[in-house]
């Protein structure tokens, strides 16, 4: 007979042995920033819109604060700009993505017809 305390040895080394290298596992959201493929983590994409957006309100305050700095009005521009930068590249990397799980899009693929070259 096995005691209460055999059986969560058991459970918890079984556990250890069945890890997972997928990013979307229960590991943590700062374990798995660096990890390939995290740049399209919804997690990830949430608070990189956090974070530009509240770089934006920041730097309005501060536009508001100094009396219409013309600075910050052109920092603002930049910041709007690299943050529709990053959209549009996550946006272009999850369309390759896609495009790389469909059936038949691989080098190989027989859909793919190669030019042949003309024989007179």
């Amino acid at each position: 007979m096995t005691s209460p305390a055999d059986e969560l040895d058991k459970r918890v080394l079984s556990a250890d042995s069945s890890t997972s290298t997928d990013p979307s596992s229960d590991g943590g959201f700062f374990s798995n920033i660096l990890t390939p493929g995290s740049s399209l983590n919804p997690t990830f994409l949430l608070l990189l819109d956090g974070a530009f957006g509240l770089l934006l309100v920041v730097l309005f305050a501060l536009f508001v604060i100094t009396h219409w700095n013309v600075h910050l009005l052109f920092l603002m521009v930049i910041e709007g700009c690299l943050w529709a930068s990053v959209k549009w590249f996550v946006h272009e990397l999850q369309q390759v993505q896609t495009q790389d799980s469909k059936p038949g899009s691989g080098a190989g693929s027989a859909t793919e017809k190669s030019p042949k070259p003309k024989t007179e």
